[in-house]
């Protein structure tokens, strides 16, 4: 990483010790933490994890992502220490006997980015102080939006082999202190922003990186005890208050060039969305999903 990480005083580096006393020990989802200067994809770095057969729990953290992936095989770029690049390593398809976990169904699985939403939105509102009347809202499927302009993406993987088994990466990327000049362009038109821009009162990325995890460990706990049934557990009641997508005319832009578009309406039992188009109602698992006016 080019420079001392203390060149730039309003951007100071996250201490690996502090963040392993606050959030790793008896009976907490997180096992392990994983503090790297610069990686080029936490995500591919905890997949290769999760093949070698690390157990759930282990979490990545890097101070700058030579080439973070978001969905569809787009990056996701920010300058050192200006945000946040996490992933963390989940095994819900493993029954936990000791916390009463059973394994979850595959079907389960697509509530996990969902879920990770839901933990960062609730973290950006109790610490960042945004101005009276800002509050972060979640595009379906993987992004959090503030003022309508994109401040986070998350983006699920499955590993489907390894020495452990089948495993689930989840990995957020949060705009914290970028500055205008620097933020990334969309690809779809969506612009961007950070919590800086966006009028954040506080901005130090390490209580937003610890309320996160442990939102994100909550809501978890939550959705295997109740067996991934995202009613069940309120996680999908949580996600439709946060969700700016549902209730709104949009244009889907499916992954193999069809598009459609129609009012969303709702998300199902599996965590697709669910679109009244002039043909019917459609229900959508993977794909763009552009807000209009």
């Amino acid at each position: 990483m080019p420079g001392s990480p203390y060149t730039d005083l309003d951007r100071p580096p996250l201490n690996a010790r502090a963040l392993e006393r606050a959030l790793i020990g008896p009976g907490e989802l997180w096992t392990r933490i994983d503090l790297k200067a610069e990686t080029p994809s936490t995500n591919a770095d905890v997949a290769d994890a999760a093949r070698s057969g690390v157990p759930e729990g282990l979490v990545e953290v890097t101070e700058w992502q030579t080439a973070g992936r978001g969905r569809l095989g787009r990056t996701w770029v920010s300058p050192p220490r200006a945000g946040l690049a996490v992933s963390v390593l989940l095994r819900p398809g493993a029954a936990d006997p000791e916390r009463d976990w059973p394994a979850l169904p595959p079907k389960a699985y697509a509530w996990l980015p969902l879920l990770a939403g839901v933990a960062l939105a609730e973290a950006v509102i109790r610490l960042a102080e945004l101005p009276d009347g800002v509050l972060p809202e979640l595009k379906w499927p993987n992004d959090l939006l503030i003022g309508g302009a994109k401040c986070a993406g998350i983006l699920a993987e499955g590993v489907p082999d390894g020495a452990g088994g089948p495993a689930v990466v989840i990995g957020l990327g949060l705009n914290v202190t970028l500055r205008q000049e620097e933020l990334p362009r969309s690809p779809t038109g969506l612009p961007a922003t950070s919590l800086r821009l966006a009028g954040a009162e506080v901005t130090d990325r390490d209580p937003l990186l610890r309320a996160t995890l442990r939102g994100l460990a909550t809501w978890y706990e939550r959705f295997r005890l109740a067996g991934g049934d995202a009613a069940a557990s309120g996680l999908r009641g949580a996600y439709l208050s946060r969700c700016a997508t549902v209730g709104r005319q949009v244009r889907v832009l499916l992954p193999g060039g069809d598009e459609f578009a129609g009012e969303a309406t709702g998300v199902d039992d599996t965590g697709r969305l669910v679109v009244r188009s002039p043909h019917g109602d459609r229900t959508v698992a993977a794909g763009d999903v552009l807000h209009l006016r």
